[in-house]
Parts: structure tokens; sequence; C-alpha cells
């Protein structure tokens, strides 16, 4: 009679386990947020997670780096609604339901860099710079 109690207790407490909602503790913090003038319309980041962009209700992508600090805005107008990241973190799918058109955009950042007072060859004023960076050890 024991056994059939014990038997009939556990089966009551495994299906209850089965069968009740199981909560587990959640905990959560905003790691930044990102301030904007406008109202976003959409949002999608990098896959390496370097770049935020937010499409803006003005038809503007903002490029935001992952410090939440605005790097650049680019204009691709207000038919734009949806923007998405393609495989390289330099690609921007850009679609616009009402024209009913996807736009592939690549995008790379130009680094200005001072090379006043650094050794040099060739003309001063010559219309390319190549800077190389080395380390001997």
């Amino acid at each position: 009679m024991k056994l059939k109690l014990v038997i009939l207790s556990l089966s009551i407490s495994i299906t209850a386990a089965f069968f009740s909602p199981c909560f587990a503790a959640l905990e959560w913090s905003v790691l930044n947020r990102l301030q904007i003038d406008t109202s976003p319309v959409d949002v999608a980041v990098s896959l390496n997670d370097k770049w935020v962009f937010v499409l803006n209700d003005r038809g503007e992508v903002l490029v935001f780096s992952r410090d939440g600090s605005l790097k650049e805005k680019i204009q691709v107008g207000k038919h734009i609604d949806q923007i998405k990241v393609g495989p390289r973190e330099n690609l921007l799918y850009l679609n616009s339901r009402k024209n009913k058109t996807v736009d592939i955009v690549e995008f790379d950042f130009i680094q200005n860099i001072n090379t006043a007072d650094s050794p040099f060859k060739g003309p001063a004023d010559a219309p390319v710079v190549i800077a190389v960076f080395t380390d001997f050890e």
C-alpha cells in the first residue's frame, strides 16, 4: 500500500512539473541608449556588432558605432521602409515596399591620416599618399 502511495505521489509530482509553468529568474539591463532626434522606422545591427544602423522617418540611415556615437548619416529617401545588414559588415539592403525595390548599398569609411612631419619618399604634394604601418619586432 505504501509503495502504491509513493508511486502515485511521484507520478502526480512529475505530471505537475511538466504541465505547470516554470519561470526562471531573468536579469537584464540597458547596455546603451541611442538618443536620436527623429522617430526610428527600422534598426539593423552588423554581424560583428560593430555598427548599428537606424532608419529614421526623414529617410536617413544613422550609423552608430558600438559605443553609441553617431558616425555618419546616409540620405536614402523617405520611400525606404526597411533596412537589413548583408553578409559583410559594409553591405546594407534598403527595402521599399512602395517602389517594390531593394537597393544594395556598399559603404566604406574613409579615415584621414595626418602624415605631416612623417618621413616620406617622393614629392610632398603627391595626389595619393600611401601610409604604411609596420612593427619591426
